[in-house]
């Protein structure tokens, strides 16, 4: 594990993977060891409906500071998602410099 990867905060999202809704932020935790500690026993807890359902959890880097409330963080993930989504909308698509088409 990086020095970085021990230091740095990783959101635990809740999603459906049936419906792909997103169940929010359910916490900020820092380090990655202990953010997937953290996903194993919320796996480990939920119910065999629930995850039948389609529920899961997985972990995502974030500037977020570890501790956040999920509602506040589930807010802030959302503004940045739609400021990277935006920015992305705003940029050329880049292709690569040994790009060729493909000709017939």
């Amino acid at each position: 594990m990086t020095r970085d990867e021990s230091r740095a905060g990783y959101a635990i999202i809740r999603h459906n993977i049936r419906t792909y809704v997103s169940g929010g932020v359910v916490a900020v935790i820092r380090g990655k060891e202990n953010a997937e500690a953290m996903v194993k026993s919320f796996e480990e807890g939920q119910s065999s409906e629930d995850r039948w359902t389609g529920w899961r959890y997985f972990l995502e880097k974030t500037e977020i500071k570890p501790g956040t409330d999920p509602r506040q963080a589930t807010s802030l993930r959302q503004n940045e998602l739609e400021t990277r989504e935006s920015k992305a909308l705003d940029e050329p698509p880049s292709v690569p410099s040994d790009f060729r088409p493909i000709r017939n």
